[in-house]
């Protein structure tokens, strides 16, 4: 492979800088700069140069082929963070013959030479993008091989389920025993028990992954902007006593105790004579009907009818001038209640996720579907039948893996990446 190289730090000035190689002659490369490195996977301290000329003080490594995170020859150097400093080593490298890595070609690379399988790439791109300690785990286990593993069990139940019809299929005409087909449609049942159980877990464990949307709906100046600037501890809504004054929907990103969860800000819902307002407020009925959950603020505890689910939040407002029997009443200017309504609203979607399982984006869920269905309907159909059906089921696996017809996610999956990954 040729030699790529990228910056695995990130940009901008820091304690160290990382530069990593990735090809052949990586390790030729790098002693052309900073000298010999006898052993693999030893950190020596050497004097970076290039013509003749010293550059930083640095402290080196490589990898030998099949032994490092690419599959390739890998080299790293490990420089003070000045950005002029990794400029000038980049510049020596590309006259060496070196190219810049583009997004993600470092985990294209450990893919293609079978070091990670596409469940595992997704799971390590989740990791990156991580932001609570619940996206953080997920992805981890992801990452980490559980999925592949799993992937490989239900595998190994259509192997044996197989095996069993092609025994049936090649000695039909002789003495097989009875218990046979009965444990084909055993292993079949097993497996499609295990996928439905997957699929069961997939909504919970996308929301998890891409995060929660609650938004915050009510009448204008029921005080939705102020709660929202309370909930940011800073100005990020616009407050005003004039009604319609919140026009478009506000986002804030919030980690909930580890759930990530995105707050809305919602236009007033009113009857309006101004087509912009009118604008706003369909938005904002379209964004809360899709959202996870509703807080329904007002001063008097009116919820939006056309709007309820069960599971949404009831809160007055203004707690801070008017006193109310309500069970949550909050105050953005005090903070009252806002720990309590946190707490009502962590609860509910912690016992949404509870059932989490680990497929969390839409290719992995229509690769099992597929594969649950090309086992349907076994019951009463040939041998050989079973058998097609069978080897359609594994094919999905495989595909989920990543083993095969990969070509089409390959793209799209490491754009997400950052250079030096």
């Amino acid at each position: 492979m040729d030699l790529i190289f990228a910056e695995a730090t990130p940009l901008g000035r820091g304690g160290v800088s990382v530069i990593r190689l990735s090809g052949t002659n990586a390790r030729l490369t790098a002693e052309r700069l900073v000298g010999q490195m006898p052993d693999a996977r030893h950190a020596y301290f050497r004097t970076l140069r290039h013509d003749d000329e010293p550059i930083d003080q640095v402290l080196a490594m490589w990898f030998p082929e099949g032994q490092s995170f690419t599959g390739d020859e890998v080299a790293e150097l490990h420089l003070h963070g000045a950005p002029v400093i990794s400029r000038r080593v980049g510049s020596a490298l590309l006259s060496m013959g070196a190219r810049p890595a583009e997004a993600g070609e470092f985990t294209r690379r450990a893919f293609l030479n079978g070091r990670m399988d596409l469940a595992e790439i997704e799971g390590l791109g989740d990791l990156l993008a991580a932001e609570t300690e619940a996206q953080r785990k997920l992805a981890l286990r992801t990452a980490s091989g559980e999925l592949a593993q799993k992937a490989l069990d239900w595998r190994q139940l259509l192997i044996e389920a197989g095996a069993l019809v092609e025994v049936s299929v090649d000695f039909a005409d002789e003495d097989v025993p009875d218990e046979v087909p009965n444990r084909v449609f055993e292993a079949i049942a097993e497996l499609r028990e295990a996928l439905q159980r997957e699929l069961a877990g997939f909504s919970s464990a996308e929301r998890i992954r891409m995060g929660f949307e609650v938004a915050i709906i009510g009448p204008p100046n029921a005080g939705k902007s102020s709660l929202l600037n309370r909930l940011a501890q800073r100005d990020v809504a616009i407050v005003s006593d004039r009604e319609g004054t919140t026009r478009d929907v506000i986002e804030l990103k919030f980690d909930l105790n580890g759930l990530p969860v995105t707050f809305l800000d919602t236009a007033g819902l009113r009857e309006s004579e101004d087509a912009v307002e009118r604008i706003g407020i369909d938005r904002a009925l379209n964004r809360a009907k899709s959202a996870d959950l509703r807080i329904h603020l007002s001063r008097d505890g009116d919820i939006v009818q056309e709007l309820w689910h069960p599971d949404d939040v009831i809160a007055v407002s203004h707690a801070d001038i008017h006193e109310s029997d309500a069970d949550l009443t909050l105050s953005a200017v005090t903070g009252h209640g806002i720990d309590k309504m946190l707490g009502m609203i962590g609860e509910i979607l912690r016992d949404r996720v509870s059932s989490a399982g680990l497929i969390s984006h839409e290719r992995q869920r229509l690769e099992i579907i597929t594969a649950l269905e090309a086992v349907e309907g076994v019951g009463g159909v040939p041998a050989e039948l079973i058998a097609e059906k069978l080897r359609l089921s594994a094919a999905s696996l495989d595909r989920l893996l990543g083993r095969i017809g990969a070509d089409d996610y390959l793209d799209v999956i490491f754009s997400s990446f950052c250079i030096g990954k």
